[in-house]
This record gives C-alpha cells, sequence and structure tokens, in this order.
C-alpha cells in the first residue's frame, strides 16, 4: 500500500506543529516534529558549552549523539541517547540555539536519513522549514503555513505562560523576527515556500478551521 506523506513548512510560531498533531491524531497518522530534532541537537550542544553558531564545535559533538524518535500512544518523544528530552526543549534558548544548528550542513546531513526513513514507512505528517523543498520533496501534499509575526509571539507567549513559565512577550517578537531572519536566510535548506505548495495564512484563522483545511486536501490525495 503506498503512504501518503504531507509536508508542512513555515516560520516559528506559526502553529505548524499543533496544526499537524491534530490532523495526525484524527486521520491516524503519525505526526513529526523535526524541529524537535535539531532542539534536542542544540540542547546536547548547550550542555556541553559549545557554541551552536559555530558548526566545528558541533560537528565534533554529533558522534556522540545518538537520537531516536519513539511513538508512545500515538504522540512523537525524543530521545538522547536513551533520555526522553522531549520536555527539556521546549526553552527560547533552546529554539533561538535550534535555528543555529539547523543553518549547519552537517546537523542537516546526520538527520537527514533518519527523517527519510520515517517517512518512507509510514503515513505521516512532517513539519518543519524545509520539509516540502528537501527533505520530502515529492511529499503528495505540501503546505506552508504562516501568520503575522504579532500573533506568532502571542501565541509562543500564550504556550509558554500556559506551562508557567515566566517569559516576556516583547523578548518573544525579538526573537520570532529574528529567527525568520536566520531562516530565511541560511545557506543551506533556507525557510522558503516550495513552488508546488498551498500557502496558508493562519493570522485569522482559527485552529479548527486551519486542521479542516488541510485535513480537506489530505482527504482529496
Amino acid at each position: 500500500m503506498k503512504v501518503i506523506n504531507v509536508a508542512i513548512d513555515g516560520p516559528a510560531g506559526a502553529g505548524k506543529s499543533t496544526i499537524a498533531k491534530k490532523i495526525a491524531k484524527e486521520l491516524n497518522f503519525i505526526y513529526v516534529d523535526t524541529g524537535a530534532l535539531y532542539r534536542a541537537i542544540a540542547f546536547f550542544s548547550l550542555k556541553n558549552s559549545a557554541n551552536t553558531k559555530i558548526e566545528d564545535e558541533i560537528s565534533l559533538l554529533l558522534p556522540k549523539i545518538n537520537l531516536e524518535i519513539k511513538f508512545i500512544n500515538n504522540e512523537q518523544r525524543v530521545f538522547l541517547n536513551d533520555e526522553d528530552v522531549s520536555d527539556l526543549i521546549r526553552t527560547p534558548e533552546i529554539s533561538m540555539s535550534a535555528s543555529n544548528v539547523s543553518a549547519h550542513p552537517s546537523v542537516r546531513k546526520f538527520l537527514l536519513d533518519l527523517q527519510k526513513k520515517i517517512a518512507s514507512e509510514n503515513n505521516i505528517i512532517m513539519d518543519g522549514r524545509d520539509i516540502g523543498t528537501v527533505i520530502l520533496p515529492n511529499a503528495d501534499l505540501k503546505i506552508f503555513l504562516t501568520a503575522d509575526a504579532k500573533e506568532r509571539a502571542k501565541r509562543r507567549y500564550d504556550e509558554l505562560t500556559a506551562k508557567s513559565m515566566q517569559v516576556d512577550f516583547e523578548i518573544i517578537l525579538k526573537e520570532i523576527i529574528e529567527r525568520d531572519e536566520n531562516d530565511s536566510n541560511r545557506a543551506v535548506a533556507p525557510l522558503k515556500c516550495a513552488n508546488d505548495a498551498i500557502k496558508i495564512d493562519s493570522t485569522k484563522m482559527s485552529i479548527l478551521e486551519v486542521v479542516d483545511t488541510i485535513k480537506s486536501l489530505i482527504l482529496k490525495i
């Protein structure tokens, strides 16, 4: 039976993960959060006092990293050297560092095979920055999900404060704008909308509206 691959790309805070998780659950697909893999590498790098902007420092650590994606109750959990780090990698500091490490060719090569293997074996929804352009160029459906920067900052602020984290809205907004700049202008696999992707601006849409829109597109495949 043919597997179905759906790629959802877009800037930080656009709601990719939230949307993809809901659709995957409703359609019984596997959700793959590629950003979590970069976050895990960033987490390990910071733990080892490496400068995430310097590729040589990060590439030296890669042989010491064993990453696994496990699906527990149909939820993706990321294991770094046998430790579940899924919750530890969701801080603003890790977010910015993940953007840094994702710009390094050695890191992208390190993760490419893992991502392609998962996609070849399962009906998946995979989100990230370059899924439709680099990781799954032949995906059955490509979505580019975006939203206004202030709206994305508000969503991230609400998400973090709901977890009782002390955060500043203006700092989050500044980091999102900076990350957009970094992700869009990096030399390797920059954030961009694939030529055959369907662009969805979720600024004024509810989560349910976005889910229904994308789900209807998948059901037409």
